[in-house]
């Protein structure tokens, strides 16, 4: 995949990347780390440049963010893990609780998980649809995904640039991250799980 993600960018450029990024927000498999990563490295040899790299992936990103929006005004909780559960979204790899993880989180953090959530492995790829489902005022899902968004492309594509042809060391880093992020949703989600069981036992 990741062969495949650098012949789009190398061949169509900015709108390569925007178009990379509007999908990795719907797919999460697809790694936006490679695509901002790499895109930092070919400001350093072509005709890219780094903020152009970061206004076409934020580009993207909205572009995902709303599509999944709007998906999200018309699913439940329980409908959202059974879409996951299907054998189609297995194979792009998702799970029915990448759906409770990211719930969970929009609603410990209200409407600014949005803003928060873009810079975190799974969420960022996913809570737009709860904050659809919770009918997140549009403006404020706007500014919070563009703020989000924004941040998230400029540390990457920034990082990428820095290291040139050394840019795919970045991706070591931030598979720890991923896994590191991975284990405190799973660990919070296990305790908000726990508390709800023994306050239903309580009553």
């Amino acid at each position: 995949m990741q062969e495949m993600i650098v012949a789009v960018m190398n061949h169509y450029g900015y709108l390569g990347i925007l178009f990379l990024i509007a999908v990795e927000n719907i797919f999460p498999p697809i790694p936006s780390e490679v695509i901002l990563t790499f895109g930092g490295f070919l400001t350093t040899y072509t005709e890219l440049r780094v903020p152009g790299v970061v206004l076409a992936s934020t580009c993207g990103s909205l572009i995902g963010a709303l599509l999944l929006y709007k998906a999200g005004t018309h699913l439940t909780p329980e409908k959202l893990a059974a879409l996951l559960e299907t054998r189609t979204m297995h194979l792009l790899g998702f799970h029915a609780e990448d759906a409770w993880k990211t719930v969970t989180w929009f609603q410990r953090h209200g409407q600014k998980a949005v803003l928060f959530g873009r810079c975190v492995p799974i969420i960022r790829s996913l809570v737009s649809i709860p904050a659809g489902m919770a009918s997140t005022p549009m403006p404020l899902f706007l500014f919070y995904t563009i703020l989000g968004s924004t941040v998230w492309n400029i540390l990457l594509v920034s990082m990428g640039a820095l290291l040139g042809s050394s840019w795919e060391n970045v991706l070591k880093f931030l598979s720890a991250y991923s896994e590191l992020v991975r284990i405190l949703i799973a660990g919070t989600v296990a305790v908000i799980a726990v508390r709800h069981i023994r306050k239903k036992r309580e009553r």
